[in-house]
């Protein structure tokens, strides 16, 4: 088995580490501090490409292979959670549902559209509806050629700032399942407007708002796949997105690890540096092995996606530990830290308040590990090759 990139893949994670050091490092805090999302950095990642790694070589993108993308998604979130979060909900979360389940009109209008500058964002969840997607409110209703939405969708990613949308919403509640249909839309639709911004604990550099529909209406030929279609291409989704995000837990992770090492070795108590002290050495050599372990699980489900293996029970195994490793490798870089950890002199508060929703959005830990329970449970384990 070959563990090395190829030259192309590396090629790409440098070209990441280099801007994530150079061009988000030095200023990811003066953003949390504003709780601003950094327009211009992001139009620098749009000239790189950074901000539209999900787009296909035919629709003239970099037709990037899912490795690549994780890459990518991990070098980002060491530099800034937030930015990593943009790029993920924009150029995968939200456009995945495309790639699933648009026709090539459809994916003409949106990749176009995302190629010249337009943030996209994923709208499904709802003030009552989280882990029970399936719970929606908003309802969309055929009339004649335009469908008419009408609800509000909550904690949704680069919502200030998206141009358009992936919306999921129900023709009938009482339909359950086939009553789930998928659209495309415009975010200058008459009726779409942006509701309460969330002021989060972490992740401040990206937008989060409310998204409300009220009478909006959207051409039938936006609809992707038919009426009742919608689940089958939300459930592809999430299970493609999943790898992503756990490449960017497992980036505060790595960001988390090395923060330590570095205070580590050069504070001194008693006369010599606190990483020469046991105590302290097991707790990064712990941090090692997580950051590693999430690594090496996130690059086998993006391997298996890209070459047709069975991924998707192992992108929840990844997005589960790679987002319990972020959490509590931030938290250990914390302590290491020690008082210093705990004020904002230093990076490592903010990994901390970062690494949480990690273990929350794209399926909280609880629904991967039931996911990885009803797999197991009839199918028993084989490794996943």
């Amino acid at each position: 088995m070959d563990f090395r990139l190829t030259e192309e893949q590396e090629m790409i994670r440098q070209m990441a580490a280099d801007f994530a050091v150079n061009e988000i490092a030095p200023y990811c805090i003066e953003w949390d501090k504003a709780d601003a999302v950094p327009l211009d950095t992001l139009a620098q990642m749009q000239e790189l490409g950074l901000l539209t790694i999900g787009v296909p070589a035919e629709y003239g993108g970099d037709g990037l292979d899912n490795v690549s993308k994780c890459l990518v998604c991990e070098e980002i979130a060491k530099g800034d959670a937030g930015l990593a979060t943009t790029i993920v909900a924009s150029s995968l979360l939200g456009s995945d549902p495309i790639l699933v389940g648009a026709d090539d009109e459809q994916k003409k209008w949106w990749y176009g559209r995302h190629l010249e500058g337009a943030v996209c964002g994923f709208c499904l969840t709802e003030p009552g509806a989280g882990s029970d997607a399936l719970g929606m409110s908003t309802k969309c209703v055929k009339d004649g050629d335009h469908y008419i939405l009408n609800g509000t969708k909550q904690f949704i990613t680069n919502g200030g700032i998206a141009k358009q949308f992936s919306v999921f919403a129900t023709l009938d509640k009482q339909l359950g399942n086939k009553g789930i249909c998928a659209f495309m839309v415009d975010r200058d639709l008459p009726g779409v407007s942006i509701g309460n911004k969330e002021d989060k604990l972490g992740i401040r550099s990206t937008s989060t708002t409310q998204v409300i529909f009220e009478d909006v209406r959207v051409p039938a030929s936006m609809m992707l796949g038919k009426e009742g279609a919608g689940l089958p291409i939300l459930m592809e989704t999430l299970d493609l997105s999943r790898t992503a995000v756990a490449a960017m837990a497992t980036g505060i992770a790595t960001a988390s690890l090395e923060a330590a090492l570095n205070y580590a070795n050069e504070r001194q108590q008693f006369g010599k540096p606190i990483a020469a002290f046991q105590a302290i050495s097991f707790m990064m050599a712990d941090m090692a092995v997580r950051a590693e372990a999430s690594r090496l699980l996130y690059l086998k489900a993006a391997y298996l996606q890209d070459n047709g293996g069975l991924f998707k029970t192992v992108s929840s195994m990844a997005k589960l530990y790679a987002g319990d490793a972020a959490m509590t490798n931030a938290v250990d870089a914390v302590q290491i830290f020690g008082g210093y950890g705990y004020t904002k002199e230093y990076p490592v508060e903010k990994y901390m308040r970062d690494a949480k929703i990690m273990q929350i959005f794209e399926g909280t830990a609880q629904v991967q590990r039931m996911v990885i329970g009803k797999y197991l449970s009839k199918n028993g384990y084989h490794p996943f090759a």
